[in-house]
């Protein structure tokens, strides 16, 4: 059974912020090779959405909320754990996402800075892409949003 929760930084117990940076850390410094810094200074300001499976989190965005990393509100750090990838939870993570974010945000759109080869994926949520290929941390992204 998925249970899911969203919670400020200062909400987060510390079992909670072990497991965002854990997931985090195995999934974009282990398995994508990219050794970048995580621990940014905006988790603070963040809102955190975890889905947990028999006490394992599976899935996480953190919901910053405008004028953080952009002018829009934003959603970032999208991650699903490897071992429920192909399950269909990254499409039903980035639905709650986008309905929190709303929810929160209701007058602003939401941007994303997405690696390039999830540019479909995030297509089919109506992101469209707003500038150039760029390097971050060695990995093509792209700036996308999301309007009304």
């Amino acid at each position: 059974m998925l249970s899911w929760c969203c919670k400020k930084f200062d909400e987060l117990t510390a079992k909670e912020l072990y497991a965002i940076l854990q997931l985090r850390s195995q999934v974009f410094v282990v398995e994508q090779n990219c050794a970048y810094q995580d621990a940014d200074g905006k988790d603070t300001y963040a809102h955190h959405l975890m889905c947990w499976k028999d006490h394992q989190l599976i899935a996480y965005t953190r919901i910053l909320p405008p004028e953080i990393s952009y002018v829009e509100s934003s959603i970032g750090r999208v991650v699903t754990s490897p071992s429920v990838r192909k399950s269909g939870i990254g499409k039903i993570l980035m639905r709650k996402s986008i309905e929190t974010a709303r929810s929160l945000y209701p007058q602003a759109f939401i941007r994303i800075g997405a690696q390039l080869y999830l540019k479909q994926f995030y297509e089919s949520f109506s992101f469209i892409q707003t500038g150039e290929i760029y390097l971050e941390d060695g990995i093509p992204h792209i700036e996308m949003l999301l309007s009304f």
